[in-house]
């Protein structure tokens, strides 16, 4: 890819034409590293990663990732240029331009019979997204479904907000609520009037479903679902909690 297509995969539409997203910075750079360590052979979509470093990163990308391999290859460019690929003011000198097909634990694409699914509706906040991507890779064993008009998880502040976790996570895209119907018979959702979620029956769901930050799940949608619904015990003081904060406590309260 010419250094002009490169910086246009900020931009969604153009991450689905060329099926490449970027990963910029030391930290995210080097959790890609952990995982290409592991891929090898058995995950043949992690090939096609290319590092884009400036001179003065070439060393550091050396001494991290050794001799490229048939995984990447590295491209040095001019500071001014990692300016241009950058979307942040002050880049560190380090981007990959990563497939998209690597993301979502390419080393576990099919989930496991044991996975909790955890159904996100038109979700629009990066940082949301980013946060409950880095809460579902640190308990584990969640698959992650994403609706229709939810934000692209592979936006450059969803990937830095996940601080990595992307590359763990089972992920499923454009996911119609309408459908889960055909794929769980039995559903959670929260709902100030519900049962606590300390409740020891919160944890015989198969898929647990959390609404837009501003209108929740369609009422009418979950009339047709049988679903359940539960409760986050407050204070009483505010009448909603931060979405990525609701996640949060429920997949604790699951891996508990």
């Amino acid at each position: 890819m010419k250094l002009s297509d490169v910086k246009k995969l900020h931009q969604k539409k153009y991450r689905a034409q060329f099926g490449f997203y970027l990963v910029e910075g030391e930290h995210l750079v080097l959790e890609l590293l952990n995982v290409l360590k592991q891929a090898s052979a058995e995950a043949p979509n992690a090939s096609g990663i290319t590092l884009y470093a400036t001179e003065s990163y070439r060393e550091w990308v050396t001494s991290h990732f050794g001799t490229v391999d048939k995984h990447y290859k590295l491209e040095v460019v001019t500071e001014q240029q990692m300016q241009q690929l950058s979307d942040t003011p002050s880049p560190q000198g380090i981007i990959a331009r990563v497939p998209l097909a690597f993301a979502g634990n390419p080393l576990a694409r099919e989930a496991k019979k044991s996975t909790r699914y955890v159904y996100l509706y038109e979700v629009q906040d990066p940082g949301n997204l980013g946060t409950i991507l880095r809460t579902l890779a640190w308990f584990g064993n969640f698959t992650l479904l994403l609706s229709p008009n939810s934000v692209d998880p592979f936006n450059s502040k969803v990937v830095r907000a996940s601080m990595g976790a992307i590359f763990h996570v089972n992920m499923e895209l454009n996911v119609p609520l309408e459908t889960l119907n055909t794929r769980f018979s039995k559903f959670a959702y929260l709902d100030m009037q519900g049962t606590r979620i300390g409740d020891s029956k919160f944890a015989d769901y198969e898929c647990y479903l959390f609404g837009n930050e501003a209108r929740g799940v369609p009422s009418n949608t979950i009339s047709t679902l049988n679903a359940d619904a539960f409760t986050i015990n407050g204070s009483g003081k505010i009448d909603s909690l931060n979405l990525a904060s609701a996640v949060n406590i429920c997949a604790y309260e699951l891996s508990r």
